[in-house]
C-alpha cells in the first residue's frame, strides 16, 4: 500500500504533545504550505504526514525540548480528481467516481449501468497513464459478461478511463 502524499486542500491536524497552544488544524494552501505557530510556514505538499511531522519537530526543537509531533490528515481533498476512475462512451450513464481498492473493470462498467444498445463491448479500451504515456489496454467486456472469460477484467488504478465504443453499422 502506498503512503498518502499530502497536497493542496488537504486538511491536517498538527498535534504537539503537552503543547495544546501549538496544536492546530489547517488546510494546506495552494502554495503547498501550512502555517505553524512559532515556526511559520512549512512545506507540506508532496510529503507524507510522518515526513511533515518530522520537519515540524526539527523546527520546534529551537523552542521546545524534545517536541513530540504528530500529523493526521482530517480531510483529503487533493486527490479528488487525480484518484478518480471513469467510464465513457456507449454506456447507459457515463461515470466518474473515486477509486477504491479492489475495484475492477467490471465494477466500473456495472456502475455505469452497463452498455447501451449501440455498445461494441469486446472493443472496449482501458486507458492508463504509465511512465508519462497513455497506454490503451484492450478489454473484452462481452466475454467477461456472457462467456465468463475474466482475463481482461483488470483491476482499476487511480486515473484509469474505461472507454466503451459504439459498433459500426
Amino acid at each position: 500500500m502506498n503512503s498518502y502524499v499530502l497536497g493542496a486542500t488537504d486538511v491536517v491536524r498538527v498535534s504537539v504533545w503537552r503543547n495544546e497552544d501549538l496544536s492546530i488544524s489547517v488546510p494546506i494552501r495552494p502554495d503547498g504550505k501550512i502555517s505553524v505557530p512559532l515556526i511559520g510556514d512549512v512545506q507540506a505538499s508532496g510529503k507524507e504526514p510522518e515526513e511533515l511531522a518530522g520537519d515540524i519537530r526539527v523546527e520546534l526543537t529551537e523552542y521546545i525540548r524534545e517536541p513530540q509531533v504528530s500529523v493526521v490528515v482530517t480531510s483529503m481533498g487533493s486527490h479528488e480528481f487525480t484518484d478518480r476512475v471513469r467510464v465513457t462512451g456507449a454506456v447507459r450513464q457515463q461515470v466518474s467516481q473515486p477509486h477504491r481498492d479492489g475495484m475492477t473493470v467490471l465494477d466500473m462498467f456495472l456502475s455505469a449501468g452497463g452498455g447501451n444498445e449501440f455498445a461494441a463491448l469486446n472493443q472496449s479500451m482501458l486507458y492508463r497513464k504509465m511512465n508519462g504515456e497513455v497506454v490503451a489496454i484492450p478489454v473484452k467486456l462481452d466475454d467477461i459478461l456472457n462467456r465468463g472469460k475474466i482475463e481482461t477484467n483488470y483491476a482499476m488504478r487511480p486515473g484509469d478511463i474505461l472507454s466503451v465504443p459504439e459498433r459500426n453499422f
